[in-house]
């Protein structure tokens, strides 16, 4: 009896140890479970994290690429440059605008004063001229007051004013021509009559109508001739 007993205590005390190893089987069943329902998770975070992005969600901003910043860096420095060499012509534009308006106004002041030298030049000229002849045209009217009869004194005291005349003329630089003798010049007669005679030149002056004048190679006005021939 006593050893039945001891089987039965010695049954009693190795069935807990035949027990646990089923048990520890299960737990470590339940690691591996726990472990794979972990994987699963982290795969669909994963899969969550690299979902697209809904609609009005703020997507973070990507760094700006290497190329694309060296492509900025060109543009500002291509802008510096533009900009310095606006600066430059703005200035060159502006100094050519000074420029013009001084030579205009150089201008101006010259054309007046032109103007105003050659209004002196032509009062000049009228004052000489009128100074040389108002000594000839006293003579004829103190030759139109003559109230004497005697016609061969009053032709030889017109003939004395009429012979002050190319001298005053003269003074003032003017030069009659236009002589008996003298051959036919396009340049400074004008024939008006003609006649034909043997004895004379072909061309030759036989007449002067009206003496012409010249002041310097100035043709002031063409001699009116009678040629021959």
């Amino acid at each position: 009896m006593e050893d039945n007993k001891k089987k039965e205590e010695e049954l009693r005390e190795e069935e807990p140890l035949t027990e646990e190893a089923p048990g520890d089987t299960s737990g470590e069943a339940g690691e591996d479970a726990e472990n794979t329902s972990g994987d699963c998770a982290e795969n669909e975070t994963r899969e969550d994290s690299g979902a697209e992005p809904e609609a009005g969600a703020e997507q973070p901003s990507e760094p700006e690429p290497k190329g694309r910043r060296g492509e900025v860096r060109k543009l500002k420095k291509e802008l510096e440059e533009t900009k310095k060499k606006l600066a430059e012509e703005t200035k060159r534009a502006a100094e050519a605008e000074d420029k013009a308006l001084r030579l205009a106004a150089e201008y101006d002041n010259f054309r007046k004063r032109t103007q105003s030298e050659k209004s002196g030049i032509y009062a000049n000229a009228v004052s000489d001229t009128l100074s040389g002849l108002l000594p000839i045209i006293d003579n004829l009217q103190y030759a139109a007051k003559y109230s004497g009869g005697d016609a061969e004194k009053v032709a030889e005291g017109l003939t004395m004013i009429l012979s002050k005349l190319p001298e005053t003329l003269e003074k003032l630089g003017i030069k009659a021509f236009g002589e008996v003798g003298e051959t036919f010049d396009p340049a400074l007669h004008n024939a008006v009559m003609h006649v034909e005679d043997e004895s004379l030149g072909e061309g030759e002056i036989v007449e002067v109508l009206q003496q012409g004048y010249m002041y310097g190679d100035k043709v002031l006005r063409y001699a009116m001739v009678k040629t021959a021939n």
